[in-house]
């Protein structure tokens, strides 16, 4: 479901690095959830890993225990999860999604560090028109008059209310949309496929998107999966139309015997650089050493394209605040011209 509740990435990823140390420390797995189970905060959290603890009292394997969680993990963190406990390395496959997961809360934080600014004077511009908005509708009634300044028929206390009501609904739709694109629902892939292709911000997509699915990729055939769930997984984890649209015909392609390199080149999606570490990896056998390498590259350009759209944030931010600002102006000057006019005429 859209709004499921869901671990946020922050907890994930200290929910990794505390499994891994513990793991490799030698306590035993059971212990392990228990104390996870005690210190899990809020009804859901206390709820999910309650069920993964008890689920291991009872002898389960990680994934049945993980499965009794729903979509609470992500599918990625589960699957691997589970391959490093088959293979005997679990604290290995816990602290590499450690790392994956804290490195992404390093790019939400610089870009959030980017646009904080700009995004704090939109708040203030908000709540000066909604102050305008009352205070405006106090002075009228003082007066015995109605006093639109912008329009709109937004005046005093109900003008307020339908103010806020209509940034509530702006804000819920905004929260809406991000939502539905983070969890991949198929209504959102046109949306995906126009943001990709714009000039710069399309450059910084595709590169959050590879680093993310070369990551993956590494991740999974490291951990000895096989190479169609590896795939599947990996594409997914991308979480970008333009990828994810062909995960069935690469899929196929694996299916009938094909190379990793032929099924991801009959794609022709993915870029060269993508395609020439893929080749070589095959040639030499180091498909998991060159996808690491390749992610590598991928997260110093993924760190580059989080400053790109810093900038574009930054920009649009500060574009939606002039023109709030300019429309106000005009407002407030149409209204005085009017005022001017009518006394004239009186």
């Amino acid at each position: 479901m859209l709004f499921s509740p869901r671990i946020s990435t922050r907890h994930l990823a200290e929910l990794c690095q505390r499994v891994a140390t513990a793991l490799h420390a030698g306590v035993d797995i059971r212990t392990v959830w228990r104390n996870e189970a005690r210190r899990s905060q809020g009804i859901a959290a206390r709820a999910k890993f309650l069920a993964i603890s008890e689920a291991i009292e009872r002898g389960a394997d990680i994934r049945e225990a993980f499965d009794a969680t729903g979509d609470y993990f992500p599918e990625l963190f589960r699957e691997i999860a589970h391959v490093g406990s088959q293979t005997g390395h679990l604290d290995e496959a816990f602290a590499q999604l450690g790392e994956n997961y804290e490195f992404q809360l390093r790019l939400r934080r610089d870009f959030l560090t980017s646009i904080a600014w700009p995004l704090i004077e939109l708040g203030l511009a908000v709540l000066i028109i909604g102050f305008l908005i009352w205070v405006l509708g106090v002075i009228g009634s003082m007066r015995g008059t109605t006093i639109d300044i912008l329009g709109f028929g937004l005046v005093g206390t109900p003008g307020l209310v339908k103010y806020c009501t209509f940034l509530a609904v702006v804000a819920g739709g905004v929260v809406f949309l991000w939502q539905a694109i983070r969890r991949g629902l198929a209504w959102t892939r046109p949306v995906q496929r126009f943001l990709i292709r714009l000039p710069g911000l399309g450059t910084a997509l595709e590169s959050l998107a590879l680093g993310r699915l070369s990551w993956a990729l590494h991740l999974t055939l490291n951990a000895g999966m096989d190479a169609r769930r590896a795939v599947a997984l990996a594409v997914k984890a991308s979480r970008n139309a333009r990828f994810t649209d062909q995960m069935r015909s690469i899929d196929a392609w694996i299916a009938q015997g094909g190379s990793l390199y032929e099924a991801f080149s009959q794609a022709m999606v993915f870029p060269q650089q993508f395609m020439d570490v893929l080749a070589v990896g095959e040639q030499t056998g180091m498909v998991v050493e060159s996808m690491k390498k390749l992610a590598d590259q991928y997260r110093e350009k993924s760190q580059a394209a989080m400053k790109i759209l810093a900038v574009v944030g930054f920009f649009l931010t500060f574009a939606l605040i002039a023109a709030i600002m300019i429309a106000l102006i005009f407002r407030i000057f149409s209204f005085y011209l009017g005022t001017i006019n009518d006394a004239m005429q009186m």
